[in-house]
């Protein structure tokens, strides 16, 4: 494993992003909670810590844990589709390029043996770790793994963006975040 760190830290495969490579995840081989979302933000480029943002609030409010759990715990893993802050598009951020998922999902993931449950977050990590699922609306996705089964939850993202479709589906907050912080404690040992 940390001969893989030292190697996607050192990644330069996507050296044209506007912002340049700056791998940022959190890993460690005695990992049992894996987070795995799109990409890293403007922000988290910015500061080179995942999640130190208001969606981190809301991510660690959600799983009912504290910043220094969240950063300083080996069992919390977090590996995005891709590693480096894609760049902004239109309606938001560019989707990861597909040569990092490509490049360093596979390995990684052989790697981690403990995981006992991993929070997706987003499309192109739905279309990676539940196939069947690839397309699918938010909702749909977010509903279908919304018991645990397999040691898998959907999240909404929980950016501040998403605060109509929290209103709208009060269902996730009010049902299945008390069943993800029940399986996050178990997960941490707790």
């Amino acid at each position: 494993m940390q001969t893989l760190i030292t190697q996607m830290r050192a990644c330069t495969l996507c050296k044209d992003l506007p912002l340049g490579p700056k791998p940022i995840f959190q890993l460690d081989p005695s990992a049992t909670i894996l987070i795995v979302g799109q990409a890293p933000g403007r922000i988290t480029h910015k500061k080179g810590r995942p999640f130190d943002d208001p969606s981190g609030e809301r991510l660690r409010a959600w799983m009912g844990v504290d910043k220094t759990t969240f950063y300083d715990n080996p069992r919390m893993g977090i590996f995005p589709m891709g590693l480096c802050f894609p760049g902004t598009g239109a309606s938001g951020d560019n989707p990861p390029p597909p040569i990092c998922a490509q490049t360093w999902r596979k390995p990684v993931m052989d790697v981690l043996q403990n995981v006992k449950l991993t929070l997706v977050l987003g499309a192109y990590a739905i279309g990676w770790h539940l196939p069947q699922l690839k397309g699918s609306s938010v909702v749909k996705a977010v509903r279908h793994a919304s018991d645990g089964r397999d040691g898998v939850f959907v999240l909404p993202h929980p950016s501040p963006r998403n605060n109509r479709w929290l209103r709208q589906n009060p269902w996730f907050e009010q049902d299945v975040v008390p069943r993800i912080q029940d399986t996050v404690r178990q997960c941490l040992g707790g």
